[in-house]
């Protein structure tokens, strides 16, 4: 295979077993992606196994993630500063039903708006669901994004994988407003309940009502629209 690296094997099998357990796939799925014996994959996240670069490479690829988050080492890194493996990745734009397709999981996004005309843009992560083709999530009533409530807001959503040269970035333009008590509120607590990372006192809902939905994808050369891997390795 290829030069061996130390590399804690065990940790990086549960971060292996934890990221195919997140995309849904079994241990035969990503053996598939990865071009490796499904029992070689169990004994990869049940064992303190020592893996080649290659070897890390590929169970990356057929993961979705980069070699990087599998070792531990991307916590502190910024997207998209590391080295890519695709020298030349392709970008293509994403009709407005496939940019809703990627937003239906929720998720972190970004919330940006002119807080007075003079001034930029504020830009703010909010964990969000989508609700009958809108964004929708948590505040802090009386805080910034509260007080610029109803307004024009953009929303933007991305995930990047570096190491792979593949990603997205989805923009949506529109108008926020205060999602009002009784019915649409109750309905709301019931089946979408967004859950702040950041924790605290957040009781103002806020919706964000798209106007226009824009959105690119960026993959290696033959890459596939849906993310997957457009060759073999």
């Amino acid at each position: 295979m290829g030069r061996e690296r130390g590399t804690g094997g065990g940790d990086i099998g549960r971060r292996a077993a934890r990221r195919r357990s997140e995309l849904g796939m079994s241990r035969a799925e990503v053996a598939e992606r990865a071009g490796m014996d499904p029992g070689y994959v169990e004994y990869l996240e049940e064992q303190p196994a020592r893996f080649s670069q290659e070897s890390l490479y590929h169970l990356a690829h057929a993961l979705r993630t980069s070699p990087e988050h599998l070792l531990g080492a991307d916590t502190d890194t910024p997207p998209g500063s590391a080295s890519t493996a695709v020298p030349d990745p392709e970008i293509r734009t994403l009709t407005a039903e496939e940019c809703r397709a990627l937003l239906g999981p929720g998720g972190v996004g970004r919330v940006a708006f002119a807080d007075t005309a003079d001034t930029a843009p504020v830009v703010l992560p909010v964990n969000y669901v989508l609700s009958d083709d809108a964004m929708v999530f948590r505040t802090v009533a009386d805080g910034v994004i509260d007080r610029h409530v109803p307004g024009p807001m953009a929303f933007e959503v991305d995930r990047l994988d570096g190491a792979m040269s593949e990603g997205w970035s989805v923009l949506v333009a529109g108008r926020a407003r205060r999602v009002g008590g009784g019915a649409e509120l109750a309905a709301l607590r019931e089946h979408h309940f967004p859950r702040p990372w950041a924790g605290g006192e957040r009781e103002a809902w806020v919706r964000v009502e798209p106007e226009r939905i824009t959105g690119r994808r960026v993959g290696g050369r033959g890459g596939r629209a849906d993310g997957g891997p457009g060759r073999r390795y």
